[in-house]
């Protein structure tokens, strides 16, 4: 069952679970759309086919909250913010070693399709993040992302390329940990499409490992 955290006329917030596709892919499993717009056709008793757009995404072994537009206009309303980069997206994570306690990462990074892998390269999409150490414990840090741009797998590589692999991460780590990757939607901030309220979602860390031991 998926978590829900807030829904109006234009507007669904969910806590997505980690190891879900948010949309269909290439495993056929199912995906967190498919889920949500069969919870919309059974609770409005809907015929035909659902609408529900998405805005942003998050990578399958990633949970946290998500947020998904309910009509065309709210869709395109919310995919204006985060361009204009005024729809804000909080993480926490937990990485390798110690991280400075305050910093920004800029690259330009480039993805293979057929791999699947990002790299950081001197030509590609700009991406930026700022960050904020809250704690350090048996050589992990636990930080506090702001994304600025939402790029394929950005925090994993940004991080992975300082010598600071996510823990868990068996992408981009080289000696991943066996558990799951300790990424975490934790907040998103946005002005609602038709109110122009400024909306604010926020989950309580998981209570897991890694992210357990910093409590």
């Amino acid at each position: 069952m998926i978590k829900l955290i807030y829904e109006d006329n234009h507007l669904l917030v969910v806590e997505k679970p980690i190891n879900i596709p948010v949309q269909a892919d290439y495993s056929k499993d199912k995906d967190l759309l498919t889920m949500l717009k069969e919870y919309l056709k059974e609770k409005y008793h809907k015929p035909g086919n659902v609408y529900l757009g998405l805005v942003h995404r998050l990578d399958r072994p990633v949970g946290g909250i998500m947020v998904f537009a309910k009509t065309s206009k709210a869709a395109a309303r919310l995919s204006k913010q985060i361009k204009d980069k005024t729809f804000k997206k909080t993480y926490i994570a937990v990485v390798n070693g110690k991280v400075d306690l305050e910093g920004t990462m800029k690259d330009q990074l480039v993805k293979d399709k057929k791999t699947n892998i990002t790299k950081v390269s001197l030509v590609g999409k700009e991406a930026i993040l700022n960050y904020k150490r809250l704690n350090y414990k048996e050589n992990f840090s636990l930080v506090k992302i702001n994304l600025i741009t939402g790029r394929s797998h950005q925090i994993r590589v940004q991080f992975a390329s300082r010598n600071h692999p996510l823990y868990g991460d068996q992408k981009y780590n080289l000696k991943p940990e066996k558990g799951q990757i300790a990424l975490f939607a934790k907040k998103i901030e946005f002005i609602h499409p038709t109110t122009n309220e400024l909306l604010t979602f926020e989950l309580e860390n998981p209570n897991r490992y890694p992210f357990n031991i910093f409590e």
